[in-house]
Parts: structure tokens; C-alpha cells; sequence
């Protein structure tokens, strides 16, 4: 870490030797030459640093993170485990460590039986499969099947993998008609801690009714992923399902891809578990390292800190320049907003911290948002993803001496230097190749950096109070429908009234959500509401839905 400018002098090959290293047992190399750190920022960072360290570690040997939750026993505080997932031995409990490698192994036989066919659907062999989660019970799953499924033309999947990852109908309808007369073939997973997210269970319902809509029994294709005792725990086992793999209190969304979250699904696709989780516990021998300048994950931190200010007053612009990573952002859009976004600190002081993340790839980057990033508004940082190898088999060269791989490598090196160029600040993360190793190596990475850097801005990294308080509001949107369809429900005919003129009716002050609920109300059929007049908000008039029709 030097404390250069960016701009490209003589020193800068020196610039970049100090700024980069190489992690051979990860086949990872990061390069930070491109970040303006004064030269006394690791010490004036190094009591900040101390502390970080300390945390992790005591976060890993058991303490508990979250005192505004209670754990598994109904006991005050909530342990954050998932670096055990990778390595049971540092389970607090030889009792926890039983239950992370027999879950292992399970959905590993689990995955065998049905790629043998010892277990199969109405139909015959399973061949399809559909996973029905939202937040990191998809985007992890999701951003792994993509970066390691295999290509079509070489050799398929074991199974096709689709995904319900929110309760919009219209979604639903367009991924069931991809396996439209195969669920006899088609295997589901519900994954839900709690079993009462409500996108999950929606999901759960729609498909529930195609299967019955194709003759098929839901229960006999369909397994979980819950918490034992969870209310989708007691449904599985009321109903016969298939099987069911537990979940933990102390492992949250975003950090469940090395539980059977992500490894079931992945197991299934066909995708090596051992190697993924291999990754991610070597990444975890080296980020334990209590020494930033051999850290990776701390340096990430101490870039993040710098760059933003130590309060996210830039945004991260994550590129990856390799297709199987398109996922990436996605993923960790989740992992660190939903992470770091909080109101109060750890002493409860208003801080409103967080990181905005996003990105696609590159080199599509290059024809769409880059524009911005060069010459527009200096808002942000770059994290670019380099991988070396561009692909299995001999290269095509599409000029003399020159392939398609030639040309990404050097869209995402000249794209660097032009940023740098303009004074934009970036980060380079460098593998090898897209493997089940490499993409665990960068999942830990990055949950590692993540703690860390809220350990840096002093707030709790492992809860999330702003997703709650949507779904409480959601809640009272529901209820309000409710009464709204219960002002209209039995009669026929009657007095169109406006949003209004409804809100007064049930006594609430909220004309906007009434308005808004009605219109979503009347462009359904059979909602029992329809819009009989009126050109705007004010004047729009609603009536209960007497014919087969509704809407406008």
C-alpha cells in the first residue's frame, strides 16, 4: 500500500509491487496500486485493525453477536457461525460439529441416490430441479450454479436448475412453463429458516398447484431446507415429503452458501462441494492471519474504509470480466448492504452506514455504464475481477496472433489504466481460473472483508432490523386490503366511491395506499373490485367486480 497518485509516472511498476501480492494455496492476487493510501494509514488504522481481529476471533470461537436476538434455546444473543460450515472442527461444540458433518454427508448421499435414480418422481429419474428461496437462499445458489455449471455442448448438468426467487405471479408462470409437463421429472427445494417468509411460501403454494394441476403429488418431489421444529419442518413431516435438511439459527442468508442452503442445490447440479468448501476454508486459514498487510480480506476492509471515508460515501462498482461471474454483484449486493446499511452503531449512535454495490460485467461494461465511470461522476470505486484462464481447450484466434480471450484481458486492462487516468480509484482481484476452489476462495473473501469493516465502523454486521420493519409494513398493506375487499365483499351493486371516500369508510388517513391498493385491485380479474371512472388519482372511482371482467 503506497501513497502515490494515480497518475502514471515512473514509479508506478514500483507503485505496483508494493501494492500487490499473491496467495498461491487461494490462486488468488490482489492489487491495490490503484487505491491513494497516505503512507501513514496502516498505522493510524492499526488500533482499528487490532480490534477487527480480536472480534472475528472471538466471532468464531463462539461469542454471540447478536444480543438484540435470541438462539435456538430461546436464550438472549444469537451465535454467527458460518465459518464452521467449512471447517466443523471449530464448531464451540462437539455436538454442533457432529451435526455439520452428518448434514454433509447426508446431502451428499442424499444427491448420489438421486442422480442414480434410487429415488425418483412420478415420471421417472429426476432431471430437473426447482428451488424456491429469496434473498441468500437464492442470489448465493444462483450465483454458484451459474459460475460452475457446466457448458451444454461438452457435457450437461446432472440437473437443470430454475429458481422462484420472489412471489411475482408473472415470474412463477414463466419459469413453471420451462418444465410444463416434466414434474413427474422436476424435484423442488423450498428453503425458509423460519418456514414463514412469505415469498418462500408463496412459492411453495404456486408450485404445490401445478404439480396437482399436472397430476402430481407435490409432496412426493419436493424437500426443504428449515430449522428443525419450523413450521415448514412440521408441514414436511406431516405430509411425507422426500426429505429434509436443517438449517441453523446461527447462520444467516447472506452467509449461507456454504450450509446446505447452497450445497444442496449445487450437490444436485452436479457442481464438486468438497472443492467449493476446500476454497472457502483456505480462505478462512489466510484472512485469520492478524496481520494486514498479509490479509487479504483486511486489506479489502482497509481499501473500503479509505476509499469511503470510513462512511460508504462511495460506491462500490463490482466487475467481473468473465460471463460465469455475471452473478457476482448480485450476490454481493446482498452480502454487503444487507451487512453493513445500519442506522445505529454498536453504541447506538445514529450513523446510517452502508456500501451501495453494483455492477454486471465486463466487457458489456464497456458499451454501457463505464461512460459514467470515466469521465462522470467520481462516486465510487471499481472492483475489478480478472481471470486468467479464458477457457477449456485451445484458444481461436480471431486475428493473427490474437483471441477473444486476448481481447477481454485487454478491455479490462485498458479500462483500468483510463480510470486511473481520470482519478478513479479501483481494486483488482486476479484468479486463475472459475473453479468450485476459486469461487469458495471468494465467498469467504468477501464475508471475511465484510466483518472486518464493521468491526472498523464499530456496528454489528450479522443482524438486519430494515428487513424486518418492510415485512411489518407489508403486513399492515395486507391488512388494509383486507378490509378494503371486506367493504366491497357481498354486494353487487352499490355507490362507486373514490380512494378517498373509501379511506373514510374504514377510518384510516392512508388515501395513497388505499388508492394504490385499488388499482393493483381492479387490473386483476376476479379480485372482486373494479375501476367504473374517473381520468387521475383524485377522482378515479372503484366499485365491487360483478361480471367476469375487471379492470379499466
Amino acid at each position: 500500500m503506497m501513497s502515490d497518485s494515480l497518475s502514471m509516472t515512473a514509479s508506478a511498476w514500483d507503485r505496483f509491487q508494493a501494492a500487490y501480492a499473491e496467495f498461491p494455496k487461494l490462486g488468488l492476487a490482489v492489487d491495490f496500486s490503484q487505491v491513494k493510501f497516505p503512507d501513514d494509514f496502516l498505522a493510524r488504522m492499526a488500533p482499528l485493525t487490532t480490534k477487527a481481529f480480536a472480534a472475528m476471533a472471538a466471532l468464531e470461537g463462539g461469542a454471540k453477536a447478536n444480543p438484540d436476538e435470541k438462539d435456538e434455546r430461546g436464550e438472549p444473543g444469537r451465535r454467527v457461525g458460518h465459518y464452521w460450515l467449512r471447517n466443523s472442527a471449530l464448531a464451540p461444540e462437539p455436538a454442533l460439529q457432529k451435526e455439520i458433518d452428518d448434514t454433509l454427508l447426508a446431502i451428499k448421499e442424499f444427491a448420489r441416490k438421486i442422480h442414480r435414480g434410487d429415488i425418483q418422481g412420478a415420471s421417472g429419474k429426476f432431471k430437473h430441479l426447482l428451488v424456491i428461496g429469496i434473498g441468500g437462499s437464492a442470489l448465493g445458489p444462483q450465483f454458484v450454479g451459474k459460475a460452475l455449471g457446466r457448458p451444454a455442448f461438452k457435457k450437461k448438468d446432472r440437473m437443470e436448475v430454475l429458481f422462484f426467487d420472489n412471489t411475482d405471479p408473472d415470474g412463477m408462470d414463466k419459469v413453471l412453463a420451462g418444465v410444463a409437463r416434466k414434474f413427474g421429472q422436476t424435484l423442488c427445494v423450498v428453503i425458509s429458516k423460519s418456514g414463514g417468509t412469505p415469498e418462500t411460501r408463496n412459492g411453495m403454494l404456486e408450485a404445490k398447484a401445478a404439480y396437482a394441476a399436472a397430476g402430481v403429488r407435490f409432496e412426493d418431489h419436493a424437500i426443504a431446507i428449515t430449522m428443525v421444529g419450523s413450521k415448514l419442518d412440521q408441514q414436511v413431516v406431516a405430509d411425507r415429503w422426500i426429505a429434509r435438511f436443517p438449517m441453523w439459527d446461527w447462520v444467516g442468508g447472506r452467509t449461507s452458501e456454504t450450509s446446505a442452503v447452497g450445497l444442496l442445490p449445487a450437490a444436485l447440479q452436479g457442481i464438486n462441494i468438497d472443492k467449493l468448501l476446500a476454497g472457502a476454508k483456505a480462505c478462512d486459514e489466510v484472512t485469520r492471519r492478524a496481520e494486514a498487510t498479509k490479509n487479504p480480506a483486511m486489506q479489502l476492509a482497509l481499501a473500503w474504509h479509505f476509499i469511503g471515508e470510513g462512511r460508504g460515501a462511495k460506491d462500490m462498482v463490482v466487475i467481473p470480466y468473465k460471463d460465469r461471474l455475471d452473478l457476482f454483484s448480485r450476490y454481493l449486493q446482498q452480502l454487503v448492504m444487507e451487512s453493513l446499511g445500519k442506522e445505529l452503531d454498536l453504541a447506538g449512535n445514529k450513523v446510517n452506514q452502508g456500501i451501495s454495490v453494483y455492477g454486471n460485467k465486463g466487457s458489456t461494461d464497456q458499451h454501457a455504464y463505464i461512460q459514467q465511470l470515466r469521465d462522470g461522476l467520481n462516486n465510487f470505486f471499481v472492483t475489478f475481477i480478472e481471470v486468467l484462464k479464458d477457457r477449456e481447450g485451445a484458444a481461436l484466434e480471431v486475428e493473427p496472433g490474437v483471441t477473444s480471450g486476448d481481447y477481454l484481458s485487454g478491455f479490462l486492462l485498458g479500462t483500468r489504466r483510463a480510470l486511473a487516468e481520470g482519478g478513479r480509484q479501483s481494486i483488482t482481484l486476479t484468479i486463475r481460473e472459475v473453479s468450485p476452489f476459486t469461487v469458495g476462495v471468494l465467498i469467504a473473501l468477501f464475508e471475511r472483508a465484510v466483518g472486518f469493516y464493521a468491526s472498523l465502523i464499530n456496528i454489528n454486521a450479522y443482524h438486519q432490523p430494515g428487513v424486518q420493519a418492510g415485512k411489518v409494513a407489508a403486513d399492515r398493506v395486507l391488512m388494509l386490503q383486507g378490509r378494503v375487499l371486506k367493504e366491497f365483499a357481498g354486494t353487487n351493486t352499490g355507490q362507486p366511491a373514490t380512494a378517498e371516500q373509501i379511506a373514510a369508510r374504514l377510518g384510516v388517513d392512508d388515501v395513497e395506499t388505499v388508492f394504490k391498493i385499488c388499482e393493483h385491485l381492479a387490473a386483476n380479474p376476479g379480485r372482486g373490485l373494479r375501476r367504473v371512472g374517473g381520468r387521475g388519482a383524485a377522482d378515479a372511482l372503484y366499485g365491487p367486480e360483478t361480471g367476469s371482467s375487471a379492470g379499466r
